[in-house]
């Protein structure tokens, strides 16, 4: 980070933008780790974006990388467009290479109970957990109304915004973030008590929405109330009581905890203190602080080392032989499964399924 703060420094100063710092700063994951590291409290991620923003306009991509760039901001960030790629794939899937075929999910059938509570709370749909992994919130639903919370969705819910402002695209993030804003500020406002995010890299992002605004006239305040009563599903669960969940636990698990939840968010202990507060024996994991390499888009534009930071982290999260991997990001969860033979899933689809146990006996 001090390489990239100082390459930042030089671009602002008037210094030429070479290739060399454009591949320093596309290399960077965003992990935020050091972040959490630095005694200073340096906000290393605010100078990326804007050292990112200054290199994007100071320098050119290649025709076929632009294009590419174009398709993963079009088809990731609509979620339409992503559901009807996946729905096309699982035809045709027969056909695909290996390759390709392990990166689609099989359809699974996701039940939202029926109950309505006094206190209804929104979860964010996304913009690919939805196809990728659309029992995550189901799961969501289930555990939350054992606690007499009723989950509700919006399908008219936007992107985040992350996806285009982490690309370069900050503008087109910020527009993003606003028309979101105005969705979720009006159901605030009107029938629910709050937001939940079940992707912690959602989430992450929507805990910045604050900063990002602060400027803007028109949506500062709105942005402001969003951010307070956005919580991550962690947050949820920790202040209730867990006492009324019987889960029955049959899986040791291994907890990947995602840079945004750990490093962005700072919540990195929530999960699998709850995960253990319910029973749950979780194997304890080496350098958990460091990126498994999805990183968002990484994965795509930086394959080489994505995968090899995959290959490390699968190491860590496997030494003490678990059953399965519990996370709590959709990028995490599709990247880390990819390829691997052991389940890997969201936490709160562990305890789901220990409802669904103690239910059957």
């Amino acid at each position: 980070p001090r390489g990239r703060i100082y390459l930042i420094k030089t671009m602002l100063e008037g210094a030429p933008v070479s290739r060399i710092t454009q591949t320093h700063l596309d290399r960077c994951l965003t992990c935020q780790s050091c972040e959490t590291t630095c005694p200073s409290n340096v906000d290393y991620h605010s100078l990326l974006s804007i050292g990112r923003a200054l290199m994007e306009s100071a320098t050119k991509r290649s025709t076929v990388l632009k294009l590419k760039r174009w398709l993963v901001r079009k088809c990731l960030q609509n979620k339409n467009i992503f559901g009807f790629l996946i729905k096309t794939g699982r035809i045709f899937k027969f056909m695909l290479p290996q390759s390709i075929k392990q990166n689609i999910p099989d359809k699974v059938e996701t039940p939202w109970p029926e109950t309505e509570h006094s206190r209804r709370m929104l979860i964010l749909n996304g913009c690919v957990q939805n196809s990728m992994s659309p029992n995550t919130n189901a799961s969501a639903a289930r555990v939350l109304n054992k606690l007499g919370i009723q989950l509700v969705t919006d399908e008219s819910e936007g992107c985040c915004g992350a996806l285009a402002y982490h690309m370069n695209e900050q503008e087109e993030g910020l527009q993003k973030a606003r028309q979101l804003i105005d969705s979720l500020y009006e159901r605030l406002e009107n029938d629910v008590e709050a937001v939940i995010s079940s992707a912690s890299g959602c989430g992450n992002f929507i805990q910045d929405y604050a900063k990002l605004l602060a400027d803007d006239e028109a949506y500062s305040l709105k942005a402001r109330a969003v951010c307070e009563r956005t919580y991550d599903l962690s947050q949820i669960l920790a202040n209730e009581d867990l006492g009324k969940l019987n889960v029955k636990r049959s899986k040791k698990l291994a907890f990947h905890c995602p840079c945004t939840l750990q490093h962005g968010l700072g919540l990195g202990e929530q999960a699998p203190k709850i995960l253990e507060q319910l029973g749950f024996d979780l194997s304890p994991v080496k350098d958990s602080h460091l990126c498994c390499g999805s990183a968002g888009t990484y994965s795509i534009f930086q394959p080489a080392m994505s995968q090899q930071l995959k290959a490390n982290k699968l190491v860590a999260l496997d030494a003490n032989n678990p059953d399965a991997i519990a996370t709590a990001n959709i990028g995490c969860q599709h990247h880390l499964s990819s390829g691997h033979s052991k389940e890997v899933k969201h936490w709160i689809e562990f305890v789901d399924e220990g409802l669904a146990s103690s239910a059957n006996e």
